[in-house]
């Protein structure tokens, strides 16, 4: 049997010492050197060894396998897996302190009684839990709860109770024998992953990780983790509003551009199905520098509400502040609104935000934003029976976007009298109660207001 031993290894250069050190020798790089595990093999490969190779199969003789999903009874979180759970799959979720990542996966496991259900309590005690739980729901025989954070022993554990499911609460918690480092850093954190990811491979059953947050929002630990596993989330959301949404960044088994929307509440996570009537605050009057975006979010079409404050700059430098939309954008739409529109913005300040907390990527919204700017530039309403979709070139045009059809059927189902959009080469089969208004530049939508 080989012997397992450790080396320090520089992530820079990799440079290898045989005990730790602040600076690395080699390329003179500070606070590089991290922990790993290395297995020293003694001779070459035996016959035996090189016997089980196994020779590569053609793609055309390989059989497909269907697996099915086993779905969690929350609908949104299910959307965002692309249907389900897949068998042996693993996924990770990330989101900041206190923003419902532990509650959304008790809630899961109170919801699923037939699942044989692992939670492994990394950041609380059995007591805790048990109080979330009774917030929570009823809990049931079949949730089963462990403070054993060493990594070798949960994995001798999943084989003996052959679980349905593992939660692990979190990653940064769980370290490993074979390492003398502290629970959280990269070395632990690599390798307690491996080792997990490998047991729920072999003995086929989903495993979730939490994950915890750097303070630019991205999961803490190696790269490499977001690469072992199947699925990653981010748990995302303002906490003063109660709105939260889990987002898809990377899905081997469905859409990554996937979005779920839930409203923390007393009794935990209540899922949000129709989450245009509460991203979109409906005005008794219209008010200047507001407008609404129909845009997709995956698979689904919502309307989210977009404002706009333009002022004079109080100092040299005009400010550009943007919360939900990118900021790059943001500022290419306003050199572009300057340039062939006509609407000076150099002398002035804009702020942007998209209300309910949500990020939009798609690049429909910028129509109505530009409509915004415009609207509070100028001074004047947009009705509030009017949504914008269109994206925006460089040049001022409106240019076509996706989905359009059921855009426009999420518009009249909403109740919306009128929309804004791109001129496409299909013709568009004109919905009864709605007015379609296809535009071509932006010069256009100044007169469309």
């Amino acid at each position: 049997m080989s012997k397992v031993k450790t080396l320090y290894v520089c992530q820079n250069c990799s440079a290898t010492f045989p005990k730790w050190m602040g600076k690395c020798t080699q390329c003179d790089s500070w606070n590089t050197i991290e922990e790993q595990v290395v297995e020293q093999r003694r001779g070459s490969l035996s016959k035996k060894s090189q016997a089980s190779i196994k020779e590569p199969t053609k793609l055309n003789m390989v059989k497909q396998e269907k697996h099915a999903r086993q779905l969690t009874k929350i609908g949104e979180f299910d959307r965002v897996l692309g249907g389900g759970f897949m068998p042996g799959s693993v996924v990770l979720i990330g989101g900041e302190p206190g923003i419902g990542k532990s509650t959304l996966l008790l809630q899961l496991a109170l919801k699923n009684k037939q699942w044989k259900t692992l939670y492994v309590a990394g950041e609380e005690s059995e007591a805790q839990i048990k109080d979330r739980a009774d917030r929570l729901g009823v809990a049931h025989e079949n949730i089963l709860i462990t403070t054993q954070l060493v990594v070798e022993d949960l994995c001798q554990l999943f084989q003996d109770i052959k679980p349905d499911i593992v939660i692990v609460d979190s990653i940064q918690a769980i370290q490993s024998r074979n390492l003398e480092s502290i629970p959280g850093t990269i070395s632990q954190i690599r390798e307690s992953a491996y080792q997990l990811i490998n047991s729920a491979k072999f003995l086929n059953f989903p495993l979730i990780l939490v994950g915890h947050i750097t303070k630019i929002g991205n999961i803490a630990g190696p790269k490499v983790l977001e690469h072992l596993v199947d699925t990653v989330l981010q748990f995302e959301g303002d906490q003063s509003s109660g709105l939260r949404i889990l987002r898809t960044s990377k899905n081997r088994f469905g859409n990554t551009s996937e979005i779920g929307i839930f409203e923390m509440q007393q009794t935990g996570l209540k899922e949000i199905p129709n989450p245009s009537e509460i991203l979109v605050d409906f005005h008794t009057e219209p008010l200047p520098g507001v407008a609404l975006a129909l845009v997709y979010e995956g698979i689904r079409p919502l309307v989210v509400e977009v404002q706009a404050l333009v002022s004079t700059a109080s100092f040299g430098t005009p400010q550009r502040s943007s919360t939900g939309y990118d900021p790059k954008r943001l500022n290419m739409l306003l050199a572009v609104l300057e340039k062939r529109a006509g609407i000076k913005l150099s002398t002035r300040d804009v702020f942007v935000n998209v209300t309910g907390g949500i990020k939009i990527t798609d690049t429909a919204a910028d129509t109505a934003l530009a409509a915004a700017i415009i609207s509070s530039y100028l001074d004047l309403v947009i009705d509030l029976d009017t949504c914008f979709a269109g994206e925006i070139g460089l040049s001022g045009e409106i240019r076509p976007i996706r989905s359009i059809v059921q855009r426009i059927e999420e518009a009249k189902r909403l109740g919306f009298k009128r929309i804004i959009t791109s001129t496409h080469k299909k013709e568009i089969q004109i919905s009864e109660n709605i007015i379609v208004d296809e535009i071509r530049s932006l010069v256009k939508l100044l007169t469309k207001g």
